[in-house]
C-alpha cells in the first residue's frame, strides 16, 4: 500500500509540474529570415550574451504580431535581426529592443523610445580619416532623406570640424540619381556612396562608375561587393563583432532593469581597395590604414 500512494504522490508532482508554463527565455530573437548574414551575426551575439534565447523568424509566417508575441512570452529583451524585424518590433514598449543589421537603424532617423541597437556602418568620422588621408577635401553625396537623412546630417557635423566639404545632392527616385551626380562635375575629389536604397539601386551603380571613369574621382563605398563595379575602395563592417557588439548591449540592458536600449555605430570596419582603380586614379592609400 505504501509503494502505491508513493508511486501516486510521484505521479501527482509530474502531472502538476507538466501544467506548469515553461520559465520565459530571456531574449526574443525576432529575425527577418533566415540567411547566413544573419548567423554570422547571431553568433558573434551569443558569444558575449549568456541569456538564454527564443527564435522567431517572420518569414516562416504570414502574419505576425510581435507586440502581442512578447505580451504573452515576456522576455526581458527583444533582438531584432533585419529590417522586417525590426520594423515589427518598433511598437514593443515594454522592454528595450536591440536591433542588429537593420538599415532603418541610425541612418533615416535617430533613435526613440525603447528601440536602440548596432547600426551597419561605422562612424561618419571614419570616413571622413579616410578621405583625409588620401587628400580628399571636397565629398560628394546623393542620398534620400527619407533613408539617409539623419546619418547625413551627422556626416555634415562631423565634415564641419574635419575641414572636408560635403557637397550633398538629394534623390527621390533612382531615375534622378544620374542627373544629381552630373551636377557636381568639377565639384568634387571624391564620391561617398551610402546604403541608400533610392540612390543605390543596381541600375544607378553604373551611372556612379561612369562619373568616376569620365571625371578621374573615385568612389568610396560600403561594402566590398562594389569594387567589382568601379568603386575604389570601401570600409566593410565586420557582422560577427557587430553580433558582439549588440551581444555586449544586451548583457547590459538584461542587468539594469528599466534601462533604455541606446543606437551605437558599428566599431569594426576593414578597408579594401580596388587597386587597379586606385592605380588608374593615382591613389595612395596610407600603409597604416591597409
Amino acid at each position: 500500500m505504501e509503494l502505491l500512494m508513493r508511486a501516486l504522490r510521484y505521479l501527482v508532482a509530474l502531472l502538476v509540474l507538466g501544467a506548469l508554463p515553461a520559465r520565459a527565455a530571456d531574449i526574443l530573437v525576432v529575425q527577418s529570415s533566415r540567411s547566413a548574414a544573419y548567423e554570422e551575426s547571431l553568433r558573434g551575439f551569443r558569444s558575449a550574451c549568456k541569456g538564454t534565447v527564443q527564435t522567431l523568424v517572420l518569414s516562416d509566417y504570414a502574419e505576425v504580431d510581435v507586440v502581442r508575441v512578447v505580451k504573452e512570452e515576456q522576455p526581458r529583451l527583444v533582438l531584432a535581426v533585419g529590417d522586417a524585424a525590426l520594423a515589427a518590433s518598433r511598437k514593443v514598449d515594454r522592454v528595450p529592443v536591440v536591433g542588429l543589421l537593420a538599415l532603418s537603424l541610425n541612418l533615416a532617423k535617430g533613435p526613440a523610445g525603447s528601440v536602440g541597437g548596432v547600426g551597419v556602418l561605422p562612424a561618419p568620422e571614419r570616413y571622413l580619416e579616410l578621405f583625409k588621408a588620401i587628400g580628399v577635401r571636397r565629398v560628394g553625396i546623393v542620398h534620400d532623406p527619407a533613408r539617409t537623412g539623419h546619418y547625413l546630417k551627422r556626416a555634415r557635423a562631423a565634415a564641419h570640424q574635419s575641414g572636408i566639404t560635403l557637397v550633398v545632392r538629394e534623390v527621390r527616385s533612382p531615375k534622378e540619381t544620374a542627373a544629381r551626380l552630373e551636377q557636381m562635375q568639377d565639384a568634387v575629389d571624391a564620391l561617398w556612396m551610402l546604403p541608400d536604397g533610392t540612390a543605390v539601386t543596381a541600375e544607378t551603380l553604373e551611372a556612379f562608375s561612369r562619373f568616376s571613369l569620365r571625371h578621374k574621382v573615385p568612389v568610396v563605398t560600403f561594402s566590398e561587393q562594389y569594387l567589382a563595379k568601379g568603386a575604389a575602395m570601401s570600409l566593410d563592417i565586420d557582422r560577427t563583432d557587430l553580433g558582439r557588439q549588440a551581444g555586449e548591449l544586451a548583457t547590459v540592458l538584461l542587468a539594469h532593469v528599466g534601462a533604455r536600449s541606446m543606437a551605437l555605430d558599428a566599431r569594426k570596419v576593414r578597408l579594401h581597395a580596388n587597386d587597379t582603380v586606385t592605380r588608374n586614379l593615382g591613389l595612395e592609400i596610407p600603409a597604416e590604414l591597409r
